[in-house]
C-alpha cells in the first residue's frame, strides 16, 4: 500500500524496551512481560498472549468511589504481548514515580501504570466538604504512570516564596510536599458586578510541580461496564 498513511511517521516499529512508552502524541505502547494496570475500555489495540481483566477494588474502594465520584475504573492487563492505550485522543504523558515519591493526580487524567505503583484516593487538603468535594489518587512506590491530557500541559514550580493558584477544573496533578488550601480571590462586589467567573482556586504552597491543562473540565461521560 501506497500514500501518507502508510508513511514511516504512522507505521509501527518494534519495541525496544519493555514497559511503558510514547507511541506519538496520542497513544502510549506497553509491552507487557507479567502485569500492569489500565483504565477501563483504555485499550486501542494489543497483540500477543494478553488476558484483561477487570480490577475489583474492594469494598472499601467501591465505597468510596461512590461517595467521592474518584475512584479509578481499572483493568488488570496479564500475559506476554503489547497493548497500545489513548482515551479520547487526549494528549499522552509519562511519569517515572521514585521510591518515596508521591504524585497526586485527578482519576480522570489517569491511562495506566506499572503493577509495582499503588495508589489510594485522598482528600484535597483544605477543601472539605464545603470546596465541592475535592478528591485526587496519590501514587507511591516505583514506575511509570502514564497520564492523558486535554491539550498540552503547563508545569509550573511552586516555591515557598511564589505559591501558585490554579483553577480546580483545570488541574491534573501535583508533586509531594504541597500544601493544598482553597482561595477565594474575588469579591462580592466584583462578582455583582459581573466578576471573572473563577471566584475560588486551589492554592498551592511548598517545593514542587503543578500541572494544569489548558482547559477546564468536561462534563464526564457515563462510565461503560
Amino acid at each position: 500500500m501506497k500514500g501518507d498513511l502508510f508513511s514511516s511517521e504512522h507505521v509501527v516499529r518494534p519495541a525496544t524496551a519493555p514497559g511503558m512508552s510514547v507511541e506519538n502524541a496520542k497513544c502510549l505502547r506497553y509491552v507487557v512481560d507479567g502485569e500492569m494496570v489500565a483504565r477501563q475500555g483504555s485499550m486501542v489495540a494489543f497483540r500477543g498472549d494478553l488476558r484483561f481483566e477487570r480490577k475489583g477494588q474492594g469494598v472499601g474502594g467501591m465505597l468510596k468511589r461512590a461517595v467521592t465520584g474518584e475512584g479509578l475504573p481499572l483493568m488488570a492487563v496479564r500475559g506476554r504481548g503489547e497493548a497500545w492505550f489513548a482515551h479520547e485522543a487526549q494528549n499522552c504523558f509519562v511519569v517515572e514515580v521514585e521510591p518515596g515519591e508521591e504524585f497526586t493526580v485527578n482519576g480522570r487524567n489517569v491511562l495506566c501504570f506499572d503493577a509495582s505503583l499503588a495508589y489510594r484516593i485522598t482528600t484535597v487538603k483544605g477543601s472539605g466538604i464545603a470546596g465541592g468535594g475535592l478528591f485526587n489518587s496519590v501514587f507511591t512506590g516505583q514506575g511509570r504512570l502514564g497520564l492523558v491530557c486535554d491539550g498540552t500541559p503547563l508545569v509550573l514550580p511552586v516555591t515557598p516564596e511564589e505559591p501558585v493558584y490554579v483553577d480546580t477544573d483545570a488541574v491534573v496533578g501535583w508533586t509531594a510536599r504541597l500544601e493544598t488550601s482553597l482561595h477565594r480571590s474575588q469579591s462580592l462586589g466584583s462578582m455583582l458586578r459581573g466578576g471573572s467567573g473563577e471566584a475560588v482556586q486551589l492554592m498551592l504552597r511548598g517545593e514542587g510541580h503543578v500541572v494544569v491543562r489548558p482547559s477546564e473540565a468536561t462534563p464526564a461521560k457515563p462510565q461503560q461496564h
